[in-house]
């Protein structure tokens, strides 16, 4: 073992059902940590340029970080690291749950996948060894099927509990649905049934492999380099950091209420993205709010392992149609994204949309907006009920909504399109469709409407795996006031440089593998603090910010050697071009143009948005 690493990976070709075990270079740890870091590593080193997402040549990277299994707060995840085929870039994608701490319990740090299996296959992590099992009678089934399945074959104990009694298994599971199996790009890898490796298709590209699940099980243990330190800096940084935040500390936003908590905040801000980002104020937000679902149908607060946060939600709806459904969730993203978005504000059906992606394995986030999109569409007469399957596809339609949903997961009628997002929709459409397609290199923006919020929007644009909200969350400064106020409609310097130190301080969160919530509480003082006794190297603040930047930078390497440059750092039209019509962000657009430049001198890129080579060898990474 290692210090904060078990010291094992695991070298796996599918084509050959091999797997070489091999020892972990410290060296390369001590660079690259592990989680994001180590996966963009090994595909810039070993990914010939221009491989097919759906290449048997693609690699998938599963991986912890040295936080991972070690009791400090939330730091029960794992990601996956892969060439995108949604956006074809390289693409890291995070998950909750435990499936990290089986994995370290099982003995390894991370796991590099390549090749295809000659038929369905799943992958058995068991205490030190590896091992390949017929994955045919699994082929078909939905993520709750197929982990249901397989804890009953390595547990029998299992058979007859309930799914809340199962999320409590020691043995982890991460396993895709039938939009994996048929490669499209909406497909998520799920773990512990409700939990996603969401966004970027990464269940698309276990699917190519024929790789239906990864399942992990042992009895070992995590070294620390000190382990009285390390347990003190846990203890001091929840005493006098995550206990300080009122969103972390026990009892706070996040517990009491969820990330839905954001729903009403970012309404009445006017950035709320309603009818596919038409507007940013939705009238039924109270009723889909995080408020809303405590009071009617929360029956407790969940969350990760060794989590005190306990963001998640166990949640029941009691009436209607779906009355007697349970499930984990929902989140605000997807509480959004099948809410406003697609202007329904009826709380059951936003929770089935829901429930529907976990149990078929999907990217809830882009399902939703990719429904919203194709909402738009069909009333701007770019399809009609001849595409859809005769479904009045309309923003507020709820039936209809939940009637795509099932389609997108079961990848029938409409939803075989769908499910491959909306820049695959549109191009088959035509008519313009593209136009309203609400995504920057190909991922959908998520639950913020950045013409209210412009260093948000800038980090969308120039973030390296598409859209995304949690490369570095400019809310927090523009709308939430932390760790201090910006200007949120006219950012300068200053607004560049903070989103800059958040794009650093998340890779590094990302390759340590703990929760981006800890950001509320700790910055890169405190997290040097925990890796420092975990890990025996001399970690500081500085090195924290460092190492962020060095795996920033050699992704946006990869995504040049790819093709990648300004063209790409933009968003959607809509954003760029149309004003926001009412509320309190009226009249705003992005002014990209204007902060991009910004952005680039100030990163030390050239004109197309690559490190010049004076930053590559600041980096390393020359």
């Amino acid at each position: 073992m290692a210090n904060g690493y078990m010291g094992k990976w695991v070298d796996i070709d599918l084509n050959k059902k091999s797997a070489e075990i091999k020892d972990v270079d410290m060296s390369f740890t001590k660079t690259w940590v592990g989680g994001r870091g180590v996966g963009v590593k090994i595909l810039y080193d070993r990914l010939k340029p221009g491989t097919d997402p759906f290449s048997p040549d693609n690699i998938i990277v599963i991986a912890t970080g040295p936080i991972t299994g070690t009791g400090a707060p939330s730091s029960g995840r794992f990601c996956s690291v892969t060439k995108s085929p949604l956006t074809n870039t390289v693409h890291d994608s995070h998950c909750g749950g435990d499936f990290g701490h089986a994995i370290k319990a099982a003995g390894f740090d991370w796991l590099v996948i390549t090749g295809k299996a000659d038929k369905p296959t799943w992958i058995f992590l068991d205490d030190g060894k590896v091992e390949f099992k017929d994955a045919s009678a699994l082929w078909g089934k939905d993520v709750f099927e197929t982990e249901k399945m397989i804890l009953e074959e390595l547990d029998p104990s299992s058979a007859g509990k309930d799914m809340e009694q199962l999320v409590r298994n020691s043995i982890g599971v991460a396993s895709i649905g039938p939009p994996g199996e048929n490669m499209k790009r909406l497909a998520a890898i799920m773990n512990r049934f409700y939990r996603a490796v969401g966004r970027g298709g990464h269940g698309a590209v276990m699917g190519s492999k024929n790789l239906k699940a990864i399942v992990a099980r042992g009895k070992q243990t995590v070294s620390l380099y000190d382990e009285e330190a390390y347990r003190a800096a846990v203890k001091k940084n929840e005493d006098e950091a995550m206990k300080v935040s009122d969103v972390t500390k026990p009892g706070g936003g996040l517990n009491t209420l969820g990330t839905a908590l954001l729903v009403n905040i970012i309404n009445g801000a006017g950035i709320y993205p309603t009818h596919n980002f038409q507007t940013g104020v939705f009238e039924g937000a109270e009723v889909t709010s995080g408020e809303y679902l405590k009071e009617n149908r929360l029956i407790k607060p969940v969350g990760c392992k060794g989590c005190r946060i306990m963001c998640g939600r166990w949640s029941k709806i009691e009436k209607g149609p779906f009355a007697g459904t349970e499930m984990e969730g929902p989140e605000y993203e997807n509480m959004w994204a099948w809410g406003a978005d697609c202007g329904v504000d009826d709380i059951d059906y936003c929770m089935t949309a829901h429930h529907l992606c976990n149990l078929y394995g999907l990217d809830a986030i882009q399902a939703g907006t990719t429904t919203a999109f194709a909402m738009e569409c069909f009333e701007k007469g770019i399809i009609t009920t001849e595409d859809t399957g005769g479904i009045e596809l309309k923003f507020g339609n709820a039936e209809a909504m939940i009637k795509v949903a099932e389609q997108i997961g079961k990848v029938e009628g409409i939803g075989k399109i769908l499910a491959d997002g909306e820049i695959v929709a549109a191009q088959k459409w035509g008519k313009g469709a593209e136009k309203y397609a609400m995504v920057t290199k190909g991922q959908s923006m998520p639950a913020y409407d950045p013409r209210g919020s412009k260093g948000h929007g800038l980090a969308y644009a120039t973030s390296n795996r598409g859209a995304c909200h949690i490369r570095a969350y400019m809310i927090n400064p523009e709308i939430l006031g932390a760790p201090e106020q910006l200007p949120r409609f006219d950012p300068g310097q200053k607004t560049i440089d903070m989103l800059i130190a958040f794009q650093n301080f998340t890779a590094l969160l990302d390759s340590s593998l703990i929760c981006l919530f800890v950001s509320f509480a700790m910055g890169n003082q405190e997290f040097a603090n925990l890796l420092k006794p975990a890990t025996g190297w001399d970690w500081t603040a500085d090195m924290v910010d460092e190492v962020g930047a060095r795996i920033w930078n050699l992704e946006r390497m990869f995504n040049a050697r790819e093709g990648f440059g300004r063209k790409d750092d933009t968003l959607a039209t809509r954003m760029l071009e149309d004003p926001m019509p009412e509320g309190p962000s009226k009249g705003n657009t992005v002014p990209i143009d204007k902060m991009l430049p910004m952005y680039y001198e100030t990163r030390g890129y050239d004109n197309e948005g690559k490190p010049t080579e004076e930053t590559q060898k600041r980096y390393g990474i020359a």
